[in-house]
Order: structure tokens, then sequence, then C-alpha cells
């Protein structure tokens, strides 16, 4: 019995190769998914093809980026495309299969947008991207780490390293001459906008990867068209150490100003599910800008919590279900600003006496904010030419000032207990399917909100002249609340005319329902022109359409502050509309050599109810008004060299942003700059005629230099923003490497120092429109970090 099944099992082994070439021979493929930095990339659908397949084989890499195609027929001309999330696709053509053979392949994917190649020398580079045709500012998980500050950059300083970004007061960002007007993406899903604050509910310690795109934009993107700050979040296969090792950190990051931060991170896989969590808690006494040039300020401590969680499912090779969360919690001090003057009597206290038993360097008013978020996203690519994404979203906003009840109302005449939250929910869909040289693309955007505005005010009586008539406070409340929904549809086409030009077409239908109801029709058009291998030309034109910030709207009663010490400037009051522009944008890019970029750019925007914002009260909070009509333009230059363990980048960008006729938020205006506004074109109060930014690093024997600048020629101030601020510029350093340990492996060091040469600028001076207190720039500051991988 032994001797036959052995005969049999001969048969069988010397039966397999006749079997096989009756059958046609069979080989193998397998090989390494990676990313431009050579790390593994798991879970990347991977499509081997050829005309005489009747089918196309699929897999997907494993946890350590391989893969296997195994009994693939004898064949040449095979075609294998690899796609990942975070990554442009790749192609490996004509890949040759022979029977009993096995092929070996790397396929190193980079990080982008679908058919964009980025490569490791140009990781920050103004590109023009061929597939959306707008300007793209890259900033890759290397570059934010070799920033000065590493990844404890707040988000707002890493963006002002991008061209044509203006810095502000409270952390705000003015992109092109807007205010605001910035689109937040999380793995390329709208997130809906919190109220503003001081906290930065983004932390630059999660993303892989954060794209600034500005420019003419294609159709899928929406609303807030200045710019569009697109976040590659870490999936737990890339994590914070840039390897693929599953596990965790712990960050230590402190020095100046009694700033402490503490940071932890996990992230890995298991199975096919990989995930990444961090979070961060700050303390320090520079929560705010200070209103004085002083080294420490008084009264601005804070307190922050941040966390943010990103989780993928991988269901099957080309479906991915992923879950985003994120929270922030800050609680400020507001600085108080010595030596001033009480303007109001209390409780028959004359303001001398006040100002000995309340002095303005002793006064305590805060400001809590909280913001969460969470988008619930379905991502999958049936084939190599069809793709969609279908994300719920949600997020909650709120911030709540408390005033100095006794300092406020003696100083302003008004203490403001002011309360403002908004809740929002919606869904979004984005879908592509490539059709010969034609992509087409098409979507919606559907989103509903509830803002609350609640102010409970202590004011003085007073005449029709504003004089206080009596020294006891008494209570006003102002509450209001809105429900808002926000509709949108968009259509596009991206064509390939040519091998050298590219032709992107768009409309988009967009619907608001608020406060107003508005709706337009968008279209959109730009083309790129390779004219040769290292000269790309591109130009388009833009109807955007940009509602009101719903959760900043905070209507005001103006009957109930007659005869109070808080009496509005004017009578008139109307409601705030949308945004209607017409953008024309033309650049080009050149690659002088491998290794140096220069790019140029220039852009002209002809505004109708051009939308603004300014502080009108004591409430740190923001309110948005219209000017009739409004002109904005400029020209911006970018450089960037990369060679070895040199990085070196400049941006520069000149440009004006102006508005005429106030018609909308009347109320908050004194009666004479309104009539000269009414008659004049002037300088939006967010206007700097000259921006620019540098940075260089370099590393040597394992650790990295770095230093990187910014310059303004200052904010507009006084009068109808008639003059402006004096030219500044901040220079902050930064040195890092790696300890190495016997027992515990090595430790990551870092010494920052910001405001390197300690200049002492203003950002604001108190004056302008819409303007409150002065706020300073940052003193010198020395800080020190370490951290540990596990």
């Amino acid at each position: 019995m032994q001797r036959i099944w052995k005969n049999a099992l001969w048969a069988v082994l010397l039966s397999l190769p006749l079997a096989a070439w009756c059958a046609g021979a069979t080989g193998s493929v397998r090989g390494t998914v990676t990313d431009q930095h050579g790390q593994p990339v798991p879970g990347a659908s991977l499509r081997l093809s050829r005309p005489a397949l009747p089918h196309p084989l699929r897999t997907a890499s494993d946890l350590n980026g391989a893969f296997l195609f195994a009994s693939v027929p004898e064949g040449v001309g095979y075609r294998l495309r690899a796609s990942a999330v975070g990554f442009s696709s790749a192609h490996v053509e004509n890949v040759v299969v022979k029977g009993g053979r096995e092929t070996a392949l790397v396929v190193r994917l980079s990080s982008g947008h679908t058919s964009v190649t980025v490569t490791a020398a140009a990781h920050r580079a103004d590109l023009r991207q061929k597939a959306t045709g707008a300007t793209v500012y890259r900033l890759t998980s290397e570059t934010l780490r070799s920033l000065p500050q590493g990844q404890s950059t707040p988000l707002n300083q890493v963006i002002l390293q991008a061209p044509g970004v203006a810095q502000d007061s409270f952390g705000q960002l003015h992109v092109r001459g807007d205010h605001g007007d910035v689109q937040y993406r999380i793995d390329g899903i709208l997130l809906p906008e919190g109220i503003n604050g001081f906290g930065q509910s983004l932390d630059t310690r999660f993303a892989q990867r954060l794209d600034l795109l500005t420019g003419v934009l294609p159709a899928q993107y929406g609303y807030r068209t200045a710019g569009v700050v697109d976040i590659t979040p870490k999936s737990g296969a890339q994590e914070a150490s840039g390897t693929t090792e599953a596990g965790g950190g712990v960050d230590l990051y402190g020095g100046a100003r009694g700033t402490f931060q503490t940071s932890v991170d996990a992230g890995g896989s298991q199975g096919s599910f990989l995930y990444y969590a961090t979070a961060t808690a700050l303390t320090n006494d520079l929560g705010i800008e200070s209103p004085t040039p002083a080294v420490d300020p008084l009264h601005d401590h804070t307190n922050q919590l941040k966390g943010f969680g990103y989780f993928n499912w991988l269901l099957s090779p080309t479906l991915r279900l992923s879950l985003i969360t994120g929270s922030a919690a800050g609680e400020f001090q507001i600085p108080d600003n010595p030596g001033q003057q009480p303007a109001f009597s209390f409780a028959g206290l004359s303001p001398d006496r006040l100002a000995l038993l309340y002095p303005s360097a002793e006064l305590n008013a805060t400001q809590h904010e909280v913001n969460h978020y969470a988008i619930l996203a379905l991502k999958g690519e049936p084939s190599s030419d069809l793709s969609y994404q279908l994300a719920l979203f949600s997020r909650y906003s709120s911030v709540h000032y408390h005033p100095d009840p006794v300092g406020d109302l003696i100083y302003n005449g008004v203490a403001a207990d002011v309360f403002r939250s908004d809740t929002a929910a919606g869904v979004q869909g984005d879908s592509s399917l490539k059709l010969g040289s034609h992509t087409l693309g098409a979507g919606f955007f559907v989103s509903g909100e509830n803002a609350v505005s609640d102010n409970t005010s202590s004011v003085f009586p007073a005449n029709a002249a504003g004089q206080q008539t009596g020294d006891l406070p008494f209570l006003i409340t102002d509450d209001h609340s809105k429900r808002g929904w926000l509709y949108g549809l968009y259509v596009q086409d991206r064509w390939q005319a040519t091998a050298k030009l590219s032709v992107l077409a768009g409309v988009r239908l967009d619907r608001v329902s608020a406060y107003v109801k508005a709706n337009q029709l968008s279209p959109r058009l730009i083309a790129t022109y390779q004219l040769t291998p290292s000269v790309s030309l591109h130009a388009g034109y833009a109807h955007y359409f940009t509602p009101p910030p719903l959760e900043l709207i905070a209507p005001t009663s103006i009957e109930k502050f007659q005869g109070t010490t808080n009496a509005l400037p004017t009578q008139v009051n109307t409601n705030v509309v949308p945004e209607r522009t017409d953008y024309f944008d033309a650049g080009a890019s050149f690659r002088v050599t491998p290794r140096l970029q220069l790019g140029l750019d220039g852009y002209y925007k002809e505004v109708h109810d051009l939308l603004d914002e300014g502080q009108f009260g004591q409430a740190l909070v923001f309110s948005p008004f219209n000017y009739r009509k409004g002109r904005v333009y400029g020209v911006e230059g970018t450089l960037e060299y990369r060679e070895g363990p040199l990085d070196l980048y400049g941006n520069v960008a000149c440009g004006a942003a102006l508005g005429k006729e106030v018609v909308s938020g009347q109320y908050n205006f004194d009666p004479a700059e309104l009539a000269y506004i009414a008659t004049h074109y002037v300088h939006l109060d967010h206007d700097q005629t000259l921006t620019a930014s540098a940075g260089i690093s370099y590393r040597w024997d394992g650790v990295q230099a770095s230093l990187d600048a910014i310059y303004g020629s200052g904010l507009r101030r006084a009068f109808a923003n008639t003059l402006s601020l004096p030219p500044y510029t901040q220079v902050n350093l930064g040195l890092a490497g790696q300890i190495p340990t016997r027992r515990l492996g090595p430790f990551s060091w870092r010494i920052s120092v910001v405001n390197l040469l300690d200049r002492i600028y203003e950002i604001r001076d108190g004056s302008g429109i819409g303007v409150g207190a002065p706020q300073y720039g940052p003193r010198r500051a020395l800080y020190v970090g370490l951290s540990k991988r596990f």
C-alpha cells in the first residue's frame, strides 16, 4: 500500500509541469510598496492587468508593505498599479512574467493627490498640481520636524511659512488679502468652521503632510476659498517618529514664560485595522499676544488640552472605513494693560479713587474655549478608473468670555458675559471617474448648524451724548439663536487635451439659508501648459460664493442699549450677506536645476459685498460685516533649493486689499468713519503690502540646525486704516539631535529660540477698523524638548 501511494505522489508531481504547459505556464509577481523615504506602506491596493487577461488581478500589501500575485499567466506587457490613502498612485509598465519564475518589484509611492508625483527633493515647493490646477504649498512630516520648534510649532506658525500668508493677533492668518476665508480639511473632508478663538484646535503633531492650496480652485472646493489647508494625518503606518514600528512616544517641551508641554502618542496596526492617537497638555504665561512690549505679560496664563484620533479599517483591498475624532479645550486669562485710567465712576467712587482700588494691571477677565469634531468616512476604489468617498461629520464649538465685573465696567462702560456656541453636522460626497483623456468629478455637500449667542451686559445709564448719568449699573440680557443650512453640488472635468495641455472645467451650485437666503452658480476654468520639461504655465478664472460665517453673527438689539454707556455709534443694522467674487490667477513654475525650483504667481479679485471681520466689544471674538465693493490683488514669488543635507526656501508677496462702503453691521462704526468709507476705497485692516518668509536647515553628523524668519511691512492702523504699522522681522532658531543610551535606546532632543534677535514689534496698536487692544509679537524665548519612542 505504501508503495502505491509513493508511486501515485510521484506521478502527480511529474504531471504538474506538463499540466502547467498545457494550461499555459504561470509565474508570480512579488514585491514591496514603500513611500518616498523607503518606509513600507501597508494596506496599499495593487492591480495587475494586461489586454490578454480577462480580468485584472487584485491584492493588497501587508503590514510590511509586501504583496504577492501567485499563478500569474506567463506573458509580457503587464501593468501594475498601486494606490494608497494619502499617496499618489504609481504605475509600473511592461512587467514580464515567466513561467515557473518569480518577478520581483519595488513600488514607490509619493505623498500627494491622485496622479501627482512629488519627489523627496521637492517636498517643500510651490507646486502646480495637474490634478487641481491650483497652487499648492506642501509640507511633509520631514519638513515639519525640521522647523525650529519641530512638531511643537503651532499650526498657524507653520502656515506662516507659506507664500502670501500674513500674521495677525490672536493667532489669525490672512491668505492673499482675505480675512480668514480659509477652510480646513482632514483627509480631504471639509471640517465645519469653529468660533474664532486663541487656541489652535488642530495640532501640527498629528500631520503626516500639510498642503495649502490657493489660487483658482476646482469646483470641488467651495465656501472658504482664499486658501484650503488639507491635512493628511498619521495613520499608525507612519507614526510620529516617521517609522512603521508599532508603539508610541512621549514628548516633553518647555522653557520661557512658564511653558510646559507634555505630548503622548500611540500608533500601529492589528490585522486590517490601523490606528493613531495623540494627546497634548500645554500650560504657559503667554496665552494671548501681550498688549505691552514687556518680556513677561501680566495676567496671560493659559491651560490647554488637545486630543486627536485616526482609525482605519481596511474592509477590502478597495474599501476603507475611517473614523477621525478630535477635541480641544483651553482657558485663557485676558492680559492686562497697566497704567490705564477708569472712564466711569461707580457706587459713589470717582475714577481717580477707582484707579487705586481696581488698577488696570490687576483685572481678571478670562475666556474659555471648546472644540470637538468627528468624521466617519467610507472611501472606495472599485476599479482603477472609479473612486468615491462618502463622509458624515459633526462639530461643536463654543467661546465663553467672563468679564472682570467691576474692572470692565469702570474702564469700558460695559461688563459683558458673552457666550457663543455653534453645533454643525452634515454629509459630504465626492467621486471621480476616468474616461480616456477625461477625468470626471462630481459631489455634494449638505450642512446644518445651530448658532447661539447669549449676552448679559452690566452697563451704566447715560444720556444721548453718551455721558454717564448714574453710577449704579444694571443688567441687559440680549440672547439670540439661529438655525442655518448650507447646500452645494458640483461637477467638473479634467481633460488632458494634449501631452502638454490640461484643462479643468467645472461648475458648482451653492445655496445658503440662514439670516439671509442666497444662491449662486459658480463656473471654474483652469488651464495648465507644460511649455518645456522645466517650465510650466497656468491660468484660471473662478466665480466664488462665500456665505457669512453663521457662528460669528451675533445680532444685537440696538434699542436695548440706548440710554446706556454701551449705546452703539449708529442705529443702522443691515444683515450680513454672502460675498461674490470674480477671481483671476496666472503664473509659472521653473525647475532651473534638479535642486532649484522657482515660482511666480499673480492674482486679481473683483469682489461684491466683500466680507470682513472686526472685534467690536470687550469679548475677544469677531463679528462679520460687508463692504459693498472690494479689490484684492497681488503677486507672489517662491524659491526652493535642496541638495543633500541642505534645505533652503524663500517666499515673498506684494499685494493690496481694498474695500468701499460698509453695507452691513453699520452699528459698530463711528459715523465719521462710515461717511469716509462710503466715498473712498480704504485698506482693509488686515492688508499688508509686503509679506515674506524664509528658512534654511542643515543636517551634519546627526545634528540638524534650522533657521526660519517672517517679515511684514505692517498691518493697517488709524482712522479708516489710512496708515500702517512699522515693518518687522522675526527670526527663529532650532537645533535637534539624538542621545544614544545603552539600556533605554536613543532619546531625541531639541533646543528652540523664538525671536532670536529679540526684536520688539507691534502686530496691532489698538487703532483701525474693528481692532481692539494693542498686541505685540513674542519676545525672545528659549525652549528645550526631550522625547522618547517606545
